[in-house]
């Protein structure tokens, strides 16, 4: 994983495509990886985010637990949790952290961070990263939040850098900044299969509304 203070599409790349599993699942702790160095983009853009970022990291301990306890062979994929969870009726248990219920929100997160970068990259230097940020955001994660924090965290989005600004701390030098470029449309494409393949599962599985 690469340091702190950038972020490495490269490895999110890797760590995705690694937990492509067959036709229609997805390998949680490869997905855990990519996703814990994709997060590092919901720092570096700044303090807006900080408390999905925060969310992020309570969730992926939670599921740690999951994949050391005894049922962790249960919790080695997204379809097998699922299937365990319905079965057992485990996601609706007082008391039990549904995996189903927690990787569901580290998956609407996903939405909007790839939705973000992808924006992004598409638009050109003159553009409004808080307009950018704005409708994407609405667009995905907004729906999931309390109307409090829809207000604060558009509000915070004022103090987003220009473009060039925000690119430069998201990827560091000229030179990093270039290969981000490239790699980008593979990553992102990357994001979104892996997307489509868990949306695809919570709604086999009607999880979408798992409380």
């Amino acid at each position: 994983m690469s340091n702190e203070n950038t972020l490495d599409l490269h490895y999110v790349h890797q760590s995705f495509q690694r937990s492509l599993k067959e036709e229609d699942d997805v390998v949680i702790e490869a997905y855990i990886d990519g996703y814990n160095e994709l997060v590092k983009f919901l720092n570096l853009i700044g303090s807006v985010f900080s408390f999905v970022s925060s969310d992020v990291k309570s969730k992926i301990k939670v599921m740690e637990k999951h994949r050391e306890g005894d049922d962790a062979i249960y919790y080695e994929s997204f379809k097998k949790m699922m299937k365990y969870e319905k079965e057992t009726c485990l996601h609706e248990k007082n008391g039990f952290v549904s995996g189903s219920r927690t990787m569901l929100r580290l998956h609407r997160g996903l939405d909007f961070i790839r939705l973000f970068l992808k924006r992004l990259s598409d638009s050109d230097d003159t553009v409004n990263t808080c307009t950018t940020c704005q409708c994407s955001y609405n667009e995905t994660l907004a729906e999931f939040h309390p109307w409090y924090i829809r207000k604060a965290a558009t509000l915070a989005m004022h103090a987003l850098p220009t473009r060039p600004d925000l690119l430069k701390k998201i990827f560091g030098t000229e030179d990093r900044l270039t290969e981000a470029m490239t790699i980008l449309p593979q990553t992102l494409q990357s994001c979104d299969e892996v997307y489509q393949r868990v949306e695809q599962l919570y709604t086999d599985f009607d999880f979408h509304g798992l409380p």
